[in-house]
């Protein structure tokens, strides 16, 4: 099971039966409130960072202009089909540079990936290159060092002719370095044919609070961490990330 989870490869036209985007609807009204609490300008215009199969988007678009960036070309396929109006852009959130500034850069659990510290500080330095003064950027790990806990869940959608069942084993195999495994078993029935399983595994970061905090300031960000809310997660579970660009908004 190495290179890319195939969730983001060949499985990714089933992202919407796995994770639908309507259950997104609490969370992304969350992260408005956060970035709009926490930005010195208003958002008219979004950057999104490994957007997915655009399912904040779905929600978010309708208070701001958005941009929506993946690595994955199926699921930028699944983005578009679902966001016909914002502009897709195919790149790395460690490297790419679109050479114009936004009023808030977002970067959902698709931030998870960055296992490395190195990697993680690309996707800082990314998301300051594309941030206008006085903008915000909003990091959203799945989870902190501190925070961390094995888990196991499950969960599915039917859609149409398509029905998905998944159980998802979260671990830690080594606390000594800065990553946790996700093993993911799917189950995939479409009508008429037998159903099939899939093991997947999913390679993620895990990091302090206070590395979060201060790499955003070493990329150029004034940093606080928000309590994440949401009517399913425990209260004080888990952290999202703020930075708001240092200088000064002119004019």
């Amino acid at each position: 099971m190495s290179g890319p989870p195939r969730l983001y490869r060949d499985l990714a036209e089933w992202w919407p039966v796995l994770s639908a985007p309507e259950d997104y609807e609490e969370e992304a009204a969350f992260y408005l409130r956060v970035m709009r609490g926490h930005a010195r300008v208003p958002l008219r215009e979004i950057l999104e960072l490994g957007c997915g199969g655009g399912s904040n988007a779905s929600h978010l678009k309708r208070h701001a202009r958005m941009t929506l960036v993946d690595l994955s070309p199926g699921m930028l396929a699944v983005s578009r089909a679902l966001n016909p109006e914002c502009e897709h852009v195919e790149g790395d959130m460690r490297f790419v540079r679109l050479g114009r500034q936004f009023d808030a850069v977002f970067v959902h659990d698709a931030v998870s990936y960055m296992a490395s510290e190195e990697d993680l500080r690309r996707a800082m330095e990314t998301a300051f290159a594309h941030c206008r003064p006085g903008g915000v950027a909003l990091f959203c790990p799945d989870r902190t060092r501190e925070s961390f806990t094995a888990t196991t869940t499950c969960g599915g959608h039917d859609r149409g002719s398509r029905s998905m069942r998944y159980l998802e084993w979260t671990f830690d195999p080594d606390t000594a370095d800065t990553a946790y495994d996700s093993l993911m078993a799917y189950v995939l029935r479409e009508a008429g044919a037998e159903p099939v399983c899939v093991l997947d595994r999913h390679v993620c970061g895990l990091f302090r609070h206070g590395e979060w905090l201060a790499w955003l300031e070493d990329a150029g960000f004034r940093a606080c961490a928000v309590p994440f809310h949401h009517s399913q997660i425990e209260p004080g579970s888990c952290d999202v990330f703020v930075g708001v660009r240092r200088e000064e908004v002119s004019g």
